[in-house]
């Protein structure tokens, strides 16, 4: 069975470099926040392009930490999209503040900026940018919206570790970048893991306090939080980080071959912009027979998926929650239509034909 994705042979491509620094934490006595963490947070930082990289445990606490670290809260609003991971918008109200959801654009399915006037109010504090499936949002346009608004403007990179954005490394460009390090993620840990980058040092520096207690020499400053990122996974990720580039490229590759053999298929893909060097965290192709597809890829030993199959604010627990936009058509449409190919640096080509002719037998 091919999966739609495979962190444990990512595991098996760095197996004696991941088990050699695991046993070196586990000898070293020092479990959290120790030497590992602050070379990875060096690493990461330079690798990005900002002056601070700083680990969490996860990436939803990332945007959480970072918007607390904006003092937004109670009574505070901050515009995403609904199209994303339950994480973006559940981290908003872990801060205490009100999520408001805008529509998609059609080609590129990240954040409409033209819907971001239709729901700004005096409330509005932040715009959560989601780079989704490895792609960049247009942040001239949030960018200016954002400083003409005087409102700060957080990049949710977990799905775009490594893409650039007219030359610059996304999680560069805003106030705040927060990374999941999920284990599916393109810098995946073996567990939960996260980071914030930013280029203001007093921000930087307000994470780092607001992760562990909201301590300044053990002695709480302001509430905080336990959100400590342990040394197994910074030694992991750091090991990861090495063959980021070079594994990114693989999904180029691979995305490549998708949209040479399958460009002739009924079928539609997310464009990309001239001004984004995409990291293809995911391979999302836009069908009419959504659920056949998936049905007849499985039984052709193809695990595709669904990224994702119900938009946030159409799920119970926040349907009466959060603010959505009058026009969210381009998102609760596509959800019926977008299926996930398998996509992960260790996919092997014969794989990814097999993935290609059963593609072309189903639409035959």
């Amino acid at each position: 069975m091919i999966l739609c994705s495979n962190p444990s042979e990512q595991f098996k491509s760095y197996q004696s470099e991941i088990e050699l620094a695991v046993s070196t934490v586990m000898r070293s006595k020092n479990y959290i926040l120790g030497e590992q963490v602050s070379l990875l947070e060096e690493e990461f930082a330079k690798y990005i392009g900002t002056s601070s990289a700083i680990g969490v445990a996860n990436g939803t606490d990332a945007i959480e930490i970072a918007l607390r670290s904006l003092n937004i809260g109670y009574g505070d609003e901050v515009i995403t999209v609904s199209h994303t991971a339950v994480a973006t918008v559940a981290a908003i109200e872990a801060s205490g503040a009100k999520a408001v959801l805008v529509d998609i654009d059609p080609n590129f399915y990240t954040l409409n900026p033209n819907q971001l006037e239709m729901v700004l109010t005096k409330r509005t504090k932040a715009v959560i940018a989601v780079h989704l499936y490895g792609n960049a949002v247009d942040l001239d346009s949030v960018l200016s919206f954002c400083k003409a608004n005087k409102i700060f403007l957080i990049e949710d990179v977990s799905q775009a570790h490594g893409a650039k954005y007219k030359g610059k490394r996304l999680g560069s460009i805003g106030d705040i970048g927060c990374f999941s390090c999920y284990p599916t993620k393109n810098l995946g840990a073996i567990g939960d893991a996260g980071l914030v980058t930013t280029n203001n040092l007093d921000l930087a520096n307000k994470v780092r306090m607001i992760r562990e207690y909201g301590w300044h020499n053990r002695t709480s400053m302001f509430p905080g939080r336990n959100s400590r990122l342990d040394e197994l996974q910074a030694a992991i990720l750091r090991i990861k980080l090495k063959y980021l580039d070079s594994d990114n490229q693989k999904r180029r590759d691979t995305a490549k071959f998708y949209y040479d053999n399958l460009s002739l298929l009924p079928i539609e893909f997310p464009k990309i912009s001239l001004n984004v060097e995409s990291v293809f965290h995911l391979f999302v192709i836009n069908v009419e027979n959504q659920k056949k597809l998936i049905d007849y890829l499985k039984k052709e030993g193809v695990m595709a998926g669904i990224h994702y199959p119900l938009p946030v604010h159409l799920h119970p627990a926040y349907k009466d929650r959060v603010v959505i936009s009058k026009d969210m058509s381009v998102t609760e449409g596509i959800v019926k239509k977008i299926v996930s190919l398998p996509i992960y640096p260790e996919l092997s080509h014969s794989d990814t034909k097999l993935i290609v002719n059963a593609m072309k037998k189903f639409f035959k």
